[in-house]
């Protein structure tokens, strides 16, 4: 790890410590889930993700150092006069598990160049269980200190998916439902990417249209990294969007079955 990829580790950590403490007193109570106004992004904010997302802009200002941070949050704040780079941040990707108990929920932090062209450095770690994963550009992903690599599964009766199609987007999901071995929606977009990344899932395909840059900036990176694949539902390449209020699709996989599924999601 070069000594940029060793800062941005070392900040991700302090920024999880903060995240971790702060909202340890809310986790499972009614309160976490009390609203307290609307995010950026268009969505309701809770109290919990409130507290999360203040605890974590106090470690970033603390840095020192100039920078961009767009949060589903606040949206958009800028740091110094000379921006060095953009911090993308979920402070607490999987609210409602967090409030109602269920463990699966966690901080998503990704750095990228000023207008979110070029990511350098992803960070996702689960606030409800000791799993860090984390990335650089060119440098492998790792979990807990530990390379991972996606899943080797090619036979669509074998895969395990993360499919997020349901309501108004049934039709173009019923075939992997009806093809795939297993169906897992768990709640974290984050960990959900890194757990494709670590094998653990062989796909995750969400055509909703309601991802935002914010899920998905650092798990992304980390998926590439663990050899995996990336692009909208219809097999082009995903560009982020530099705002929290644009609205994707992804289609992720392990890279040995991404065609298959987007064969599905086309009807075919």
């Amino acid at each position: 790890m070069n000594s940029a990829d060793s800062g941005f580790l070392k900040l991700c950590r302090e920024a999880f410590k903060a995240t971790s403490d702060s909202i340890a007193d809310l986790i499972g109570t009614d309160e976490a889930g009390s609203f307290v106004g609307m995010g950026a992004d268009g969505t309701p904010t809770s109290r919990i993700d409130r507290v999360a997302e203040d605890a974590i802009i106090e470690v970033l200002k603390n840095d020192g150092r100039s920078m961009r941070i767009i949060s589903e949050e606040l949206g958009e704040l800028i740091l110094g006069d000379s921006p060095e780079f953009s911090i993308v941040l979920d402070p607490l990707d999987g609210t409602y598990n967090s409030y109602v108990g269920i463990p699966f929920y966690s901080l998503s932090l990704a750095v990228s160049s000023y207008d979110l062209s070029d990511l350098r450095f992803g960070y996702v770690s689960s606030l409800a269980m000791p799993e860090e994963y984390y990335a650089g550009a060119g440098k492998g992903a790792y979990l807990n200190g530990k390379k991972i690599r996606t899943s080797v599964n090619t036979e669509l009766r074998e895969l395990c998916v993360s499919v997020y199609g349901y309501r108004q987007n049934v039709a173009r999901t019923r075939k992997i439902y009806s093809s795939v071995r297993r169906v897992r929606l768990l709640g974290s977009v984050a960990l959900e990417l890194c757990y494709v990344a670590s094998g653990r899932l062989d796909a995750f395909v969400d055509v909703r249209r309601a991802l935002r840059v914010t899920d998905v900036a650092a798990g992304q990176l980390i998926l590439k990294e663990a050899g995996g694949r990336i692009t909208d539902g219809y097999g082009k390449t995903l560009r982020l969007p530099d705002n929290v209020t644009a609205r994707l699709e992804m289609v992720a996989s392990n890279g040995r079955v991404h065609g298959k599924i987007l064969k599905l999601l086309s009807g075919e």
